[in-house]
């Protein structure tokens, strides 16, 4: 009975979930590419695969097509992007660009 307030907290606030299958669910990719990270090779190829993981997480996170930005961005960073201004770049600031407008 101690705990009542928080067992019933869901019935007050539409909001508040029922049961933690949505996160679950969310988290269940990143899971099961740190099992496969074990694969990796070396340390080495383990940290990249790592960053890989989390750059592309992210994107989706943030709504961004993962196959659409790395080969952008990678694009951008050979082409000569600054170093200093690389947080353009994250995911959470990416803005694909759009094609021209036909002009009739």
């Amino acid at each position: 009975m101690s705990r009542w307030d928080g067992l019933t907290r869901f019935i007050d606030d539409g909001c508040i979930e029922l049961d933690s299958n949505v996160v679950e669910r969310a988290i269940r990719p990143i899971a099961l590419n740190r099992k496969n990270a074990l694969f990796a090779g070396s340390d080495g190829g383990a940290e990249n695969w790592a960053i890989v993981a989390s750059l592309i997480e992210t994107c989706k996170l943030n709504g961004v097509d993962p196959q659409a930005y790395m080969p952008d961005v990678l694009t951008k960073i050979v082409d000569g992007h600054l170093a200093s201004k690389l947080d353009e770049l994250m995911p959470w600031a990416y803005a694909a660009p759009t094609a021209p407008k036909d002009v009739a």
